[in-house]
């Protein structure tokens, strides 16, 4: 293994023998010189992992060295050392991105703490990691094997995200495949539970977990204030996963009051979840409800086109005399052509945003080459989704909003899964094109890979013929036509698709915020 090399400038170089006998006793070559000069003429003809800089140096200052340094080579780490503890020296320093900065005297241990912070922190952050969730595997299987209600497993679910985000900073390919082989037993064992218990929840509510027709009712509109304007931001087809890497650029402009998941009813499909949450009800009951608004599956027309009327009838329903808004934005122009007019709608008491950019992603990365090399897998497809977040419009108006007194509410209709499993089915003309779920008459399909709704009205879904069913695909299942199996199989295998059973598709964040003014 080659040796570290460090480069230590300092004009009292001698009185530092003994932290140098120390750091060559650890492995550390370590190169001194007497002045700035000196040090920018080593560094320009050698390599060196690490340079020290002694600030107040004869001729230039460390400061000044440390500029010439950074003109030749912007990545070398660079640590300063000074007896000066004035703040303006420590911002300065800062200001021209030093590796660190320690204030004499330095002991030995202290210079080989800062040498391994630096330079051996990918390191050891891998070596913890790694250790630290093998201990936490054996504690997960248990857990996941003890699961017994939806809180469980809203408990159980963040802890493997929580993995998920913190292996994939590793280079350990080893530990991500265990993780995503933890995830799939637990996706199968999330599946059977939903299978046990999703109709139950649905006929006997005072029993369920917050869902898509009664999160409003639940978590939004108890908290609504005439002195205070709440703004709902739905971020169409955001998985918990997404939400935890940009949540941090919410978090830094207001006070987080509750962050929490919730369940998307089934089908985890935007006509069926979002008409869900802005109507309070289920697809049956809407149906019955707005025969001229709601399209089934088979109708033609765009499924999401009344979300606005069926908002104002939800809050006429729950008695709520308030003003409210509702925008739905489908393009950048939309988005900042909002963000310019935010000041108009401080007036209103709710204010509802639907922001559809993570959807449309997920669509484009099906059908477009480009955005399935920019994003093969859940890694990418976060990192995509967090660059979209930190330049769009969305944020400008959450930076905006967080400039008033103002409620803020983020949450998304159902979450996704990157399907890998094929699965034969075989139906008329009427069936749906999702590949997650579908409902039709005569329906033939792999009994093991799916939930089956025989009877829609039990589910509360519509019923268009007397013989039709709904089948939804378990785990990373997905629906292929046996017509040119192959050819799709493999067209569609690692796809981001909705509309099943999964812990990414139905367990969906919910995240509450006040202003810090």
């Amino acid at each position: 293994m080659q040796e570290t090399m460090i480069l230590w400038a300092d004009d009292e170089i001698d009185l530092l023998k003994p932290h140098i006998l120390f750091l060559n006793e650890k492995g550390y070559q370590v190169k001194t010189v007497t002045n700035g000069s000196d040090a920018i003429d080593l560094i320009k003809n050698n390599y060196y992992d690490l340079v020290f800089l002694d600030e107040n140096m004869p001729g230039l200052t460390g400061l000044e060295t440390l500029v010439e340094i950074k003109n030749f080579n912007t990545d070398i780490p660079v640590v300063l050392i000074t007896k000066n503890e004035e703040e303006y020296l420590m911002e300065d320093a800062i200001g021209k991105k030093i590796a660190d900065y320690l204030i004499k005297p330095v002991n030995p241990k202290q210079i080989l703490l800062t040498i391994k912070k630096i330079l051996d922190n990918k390191r050891l952050v891998t070596e913890k990691t790694t250790s630290a969730y093998q201990q936490e595997f054996r504690n997960l299987g248990m857990q996941l094997n003890d699961v017994q209600n939806m809180s469980e497993w809203m408990d159980a679910y963040r802890k493997l995200v929580f993995w998920e985000l913190e292996l994939e900073q590793l280079e350990d390919a080893g530990m991500h495949e265990i993780l995503t082989l933890q995830k799939s037993e637990a996706n199968a064992m999330f599946s059977k539970f939903v299978e046990k218990n999703y109709l139950s929840w649905l006929q006997n509510p005072d029993k369920a977990p917050v869902m898509s027709h009664s999160v409003l009712r639940k978590k939004v509109l108890p908290n609504l204030s005439e002195s205070q304007p709440t703004f709902f931001i739905l971020i169409d087809n955001l998985r918990y996963d997404q939400w935890k890497i940009i949540s941090p650029l919410v978090n830094e402009h207001f006070r987080l009051e509750e962050e929490e998941l919730y369940v998307s009813i089934l089908p985890t499909a935007t006509q069926y979840a979002r008409n869900a949450i802005f109507s309070g009800m289920l697809p049956s009951e809407m149906e019955k409800r707005y025969p001229k608004l709601w399209k089934n599956d088979e109708d033609e027309g765009g499924k999401n086109l009344h979300e606005e009327e069926f908002l104002v009838d939800h809050l006429q329903r729950a008695r709520k005399e308030i003003k409210s808004s509702y925008h739905k934005i489908t393009t950048n122009e939309q988005g900042k052509d909002l963000a310019e007019n935010l000041h108009r709608l401080f007036k209103h008491d709710l204010n509802v945003i639907v922001y559809n950019f993570v959807d449309m992603l997920s669509h484009a990365r099906t059908e477009m080459d480009m955005i399935k090399e920019l994003a093969p897998d859940e890694s990418a497809y976060r990192s995509l989704t967090y660059s979209w977040f930190e330049h769009s419009p969305l944020l400008e108006i959450i930076k905006k909003i967080a400039q008033k007194n103002a409620r803020l509410v983020i949450t998304t209709d159902h979450g996704t899964i990157r399907v890998k499993t094929p699965s034969k089915v075989i139906g008329d003309r009427s069936v749906n094109s999702n590949l997650r779920y579908k409902q039709g008459k005569n329906l033939n399909y792999i009994s093991k890979d799916v939930l089956e709704i025989k009877n829609p009205s039990d589910a509360f879904l519509p019923k268009v013929n007397m013989s039709q069913t709904y089948i939804f695909a378990k785990n990373d299942t997905y629906f292929v036509y046996q017509n040119n199996y192959n050819h799709f199989a493999n067209f569609f295998a690692n796809t981001f698709q909705h509309g099943g059973i999964s812990l990414e598709e139905m367990l969906i964040p919910f995240a509450s915020y006040t202003s810090k003014m």
